[in-house]
């Protein structure tokens, strides 16, 4: 297939690179610099959104906030640009990887439709590793006929692959993960904070409760990453602070209250306020070392 990817970051371009290595012809556009990886491939680097969605049949979208996604989608020479008129007899797929606002893009799938082609909102997880490893989890939001057009695209860059509902519902079950990594994240930082504190070793405290009721994948990864201090980013802080912004947005829109999730917003305020922006979101153990004045000790 002819495939259009827009927005090759540290996750976008191994998902692009997924794609043309199962066979697909790859039109690429991104903000900044194209990656090396993906200028020693065979894909073809676009001038703009328009001209990949003019070249491409699905259209991929991986870019970092919801008015990054509205001006790929709707900026000047942005994919809507480059779409045929509505009623036309190519029907293209415009596929938004992105951790967005469910609400817009319940709008954007509207807009869209109405340009004559079909939206699915499909966020990921599982960071730079997931992307790399083509194991990225894939939640989506869409027609249930156009999702199985795309999936097989999307079993090229992920294994759990879920269609939850309608447009939005992809967002809102991302919202929700990010919801549960952040709580999760910061109960391993207090946990292991409390047993540095106390003076046990930290690493032999992970070993332990790796093997009892409260073993989890953050425990495993970011406690590891706690301990030896090994904060380079596969998610960086200040995209779990644009996801669980949404998170709190979403709940004043439905009134409801997520005291935790605002709990571990503010943590993670306070390792942006500390030069941890970029670092990788397992450094909101950092936030609640600074308030005890200890951290927990290297392995």
């Amino acid at each position: 297939m002819k495939i259009g990817f827009i927005g090759l970051g540290i996750m976008g371009a191994p998902m692009a690179l997924h794609l043309q290595d199962a066979g697909n012809t790859l039109f690429v556009n991104t903000r900044g610099k194209v990656p090396e990886s993906v200028k020693a491939s065979a894909a073809v680097v676009c001038a703009s959104a328009a001209e990949v969605a003019r070249q491409a049949d699905v259209i991929f979208t991986m870019v970092p906030d919801t008015p990054d996604v509205e001006a790929v989608l709707f900026g000047e020479h942005g994919i809507a640009a480059g779409l045929p008129a509505a009623g036309g007899n190519a029907r293209k797929i415009v596929v938004d990887m992105s951790s967005i606002s469910p609400m817009a893009t319940k709008a954007f799938a509207l807009k869209i439709n109405a340009l004559g082609a079909d939206y699915i909102d499909a966020p990921v997880s599982g960071g730079e590793v997931g992307a790399k490893a083509a194991s990225l989890t894939i939640m989506c939001g869409g027609d249930e006929a156009v999702f199985e057009k795309v999936r097989p695209l999307l079993e090229k860059m992920g294994k759990n692959i879920t269609l939850v509902g309608g447009n939005g519902d992809g967002q809102t079950t991302k919202v929700a993960n990010q919801i549960i990594v952040a709580l999760n994240i910061a109960a391993v930082g207090e946990a292991l904070l409390f047993a540095s504190k106390a003076g046990a070793d930290p690493a032999k405290v992970r070993q332990a409760l790796m093997g009892g009721f409260a073993a989890s994948r953050i425990l495993e990864v970011h406690g590891e990453r706690m301990i030896k201090r090994t904060f380079a980013p596969g998610f960086r802080i200040r995209l779990h602070q644009k996801d669980l912004g949404l998170a709190l947005q979403g709940a004043r829109e439905l009134g409801v209250a997520l005291p935790q999730t605002a709990s571990a917003a503010q943590l993670m305020q306070v390792c942006a306020a500390n030069g941890l922006a970029e670092a990788d979101h397992s450094a909101l153990v950092r936030a609640l070392e600074l308030m005890a004045g200890h951290e927990v000790a290297k392995a």
